[in-house]
């Protein structure tokens, strides 16, 4: 297949399963293993890995094609980190201008953040073989990247990227049904 045309299907899948990822906890009916790959609540942190989850996910469709290339697993870390630091250096940029979110801005920033992921994975993948421990390096870099990446919902830090801005809260405490009471048994006296 055309890498350029690759390059875009690859942002359109991954932009639509992000958009997707979005809404998906909700949706669940906040199912918890699901929640570790989508939005639990509105934070920057999530937002990111609503980028992130669905850029692993292609890996399936990218590493059929090109997963024999030297270069995979630096271009798919490289990848990873340019969602990992575009998406809140650029909202914290722009927010601390505009001082509030504006949300046509907030989508375009996630847009632009997947293609420049995607560009950056096929400028890799294009480059002259790099040694082999720069792979292997690599590869233990993605599987550690997603460690932290399901980590840091169940335990986020206490820092303004992992915050919800709707409640001050963190993590799964951050979603909006966290602290509903359970709804009482109507044939309970």
């Amino acid at each position: 297949m055309d890498q350029t045309l690759f390059l875009w299907l690859s942002v359109i899948v991954i932009f639509s399963l992000g958009t997707l990822a979005h809404f998906l906890y909700d949706l669940s009916h906040e199912n918890k293993i699901l929640g570790l790959f989508t939005a639990v609540n509105e934070s920057t942190w999530e937002h990111v890995k609503i980028a992130i989850t669905p850029t692993l996910l292609w890996s399936l469709i990218d590493g059929y094609f090109y997963g024999e290339n030297p270069n995979y697993f630096t271009a798919k870390l490289t990848s990873l980190a340019v969602l990992a630091f575009f998406i809140p250096l650029v909202f914290y940029s722009y927010t601390r201008l505009s001082k509030k979110p504006i949300l046509p801005v907030d989508i375009l920033i996630f847009l632009a953040a997947i293609i420049l992921a995607q560009l950056a994975f096929f400028a890799i993948i294009n480059l002259p073989d790099f040694p082999f421990i720069s792979s292997y390096l690599s590869a233990i870099g993605t599987f550690i990247f997603f460690g932290a990446y399901m980590t840091l919902t169940l335990m986020p830090l206490k820092q303004i990227i992992f915050k919800d801005p709707t409640n001050g809260q963190y993590g799964f405490r951050a979603h909006r049904n966290f602290f509903k009471p359970l709804k009482k048994n109507p044939h309970k006296k």
